[in-house]
């Protein structure tokens, strides 16, 4: 099995493996005084600063978010790792999600003005272009592209921020003080804030399909499974 470089980072300790995540391997310590997890990545370490200002801004908003600690040689990315805190509590039902509504909002607004993630692209910028985070729109057939494209088409002048980019029940705890922690930051980017909305409250038809075309796109590569059994619902 594949296993963390946890001595980058100056740490002993008992690792388990984490399930849930189907695109990274994650582990979390045991018996240390602050628990970690070290994940994969496929992120370039200027995605990965890209997106230590954003989280601060995330924390600033209301969210409880987990802090990317630095290797002993002061890099947040190690031979593909990141190492992070973990974040106790319990897990959220799909009925609270809308209960975060607020909160993202507020953190939406606060990021309107900042660029995209190195490396990155919007749907909207993908109506030109073909390549940018975990979407390479060559691989995938001409005709399913059209149809992705004209999903996006359709809402391509609605509001625009930075968002989490993977927001369900499974990435979202409840803290023992009652505040909301937001977990697994990977697909955050700049793009329509309707990517982060289709769980907390009721989109239209157009919005549906964005979001069904976004999940094809950003799998194909990954998950092509999965993206190709949401392709059948374009």
């Amino acid at each position: 099995m594949v296993r963390p470089p946890v001595d980058r980072w100056g740490v002993t300790a008992e690792l388990l493996p984490l399930v849930g995540g189907h695109r990274n391997l994650a582990f979390k310590t045991l018996g240390l005084p602050r628990e970690l997890v070290f994940k994969t990545t496929r992120r370039t370490t200027a995605a990965i600063l890209w997106l230590v200002q954003v989280q601060q801004i995330a924390r600033q908003h209301g969210f409880v978010v987990p802090e990317l600690i630095e290797s002993r040689w002061g890099q947040l990315v190690e031979d593909g790792w990141t190492c992070e805190t973990h974040v106790e509590g319990t897990s959220f039902a799909p009925e609270e999600m809308p209960a975060i509504l607020p909160l993202i909002s507020d953190f939406h607004a606060a990021t309107a003005d900042l660029p995209q993630r190195p490396g990155f692209l919007s749907s909207v910028a993908l109506l030109d272009e073909v390549s940018g985070g975990d979407v390479d729109l060559d691989t995938m057939p001409v005709q399913l592209v059209s149809r992705c494209r004209e999903a996006w088409r359709g809402v391509q002048d609605r509001k625009d921020a930075i968002i989490h980019g993977d927001l369900n029940p499974g990435n979202l705890i409840r803290c023992s003080d009652g505040r909301t922690a937001l977990i697994d930051w990977d697909e955050c980017r700049r793009d329509l804030v309707l990517f982060d909305l289709g769980t907390l409250r009721e989109g239209d038809e157009a919005e549906r399909k964005a979001r069904l075309a976004w999940e094809v796109a950003c799998s194909w590569l990954v998950e092509p499974d999965h993206a190709k059994e949401i392709a059948a619902q374009l």
